[in-house]
């Protein structure tokens, strides 16, 4: 089961990845929020675009942050799952570790960040719900994903 960990850590962060694209792509909500959240909303489409084009030659490094971060997390959940099931554990029991830490320690970081940041208190709150909800749904998708594997 150990020998798992890495596999599905790696499987997990391209998962973590594809959901974020897809949560704060500028067709949904949360994406619209984030927009906002960055001050798009305000721009103009070509200071929009302008943007873009600025941030295109920095994109494949912010990419694979973001991809060694997910692993960081993708590896957390994994490794909290595989090992509380491999001690005796249920399956449902041990997706309580890694939910537990989401609310006790990424909650926090994420509300901190948002309320001693510049955020437009506008849509604060907003933005706190999408961050948060975005990683626990990160973290429940991955518990799926090992369930079918431990």
């Amino acid at each position: 089961m150990f020998t798992s960990i890495l596999p599905l850590s790696l499987a997990s962060t391209v998962l973590a990845t594809i959901v974020g694209t897809f949560w704060y792509s500028p067709m949904t909500p949360m994406g619209k929020i984030h927009m906002q959240y960055l001050g798009f909303d305000k721009l103009s489409p070509d200071e929009q675009k302008k943007k873009m084009e600025e941030a295109k030659p920095k994109m494949a490094m912010m990419y694979a942050v973001q991809m060694l971060l997910s692993f960081m997390t993708s590896f957390a959940v994994v490794f909290i799952l595989s090992m509380s099931v491999q001690n005796g554990l249920p399956f449902m029991m041990a997706v309580g570790f890694p939910v537990f830490i989401w609310l006790c320690f990424m909650v926090p970081v994420i509300g901190s960040a948002l309320l001693w940041n510049n955020c437009d208190r506008a849509i604060v709150w907003q933005k706190f719900f999408s961050d948060s909800l975005s990683h626990l749904v990160i973290i429940l998708l991955i518990a799926g994903m090992v369930s079918f594997f431990i």
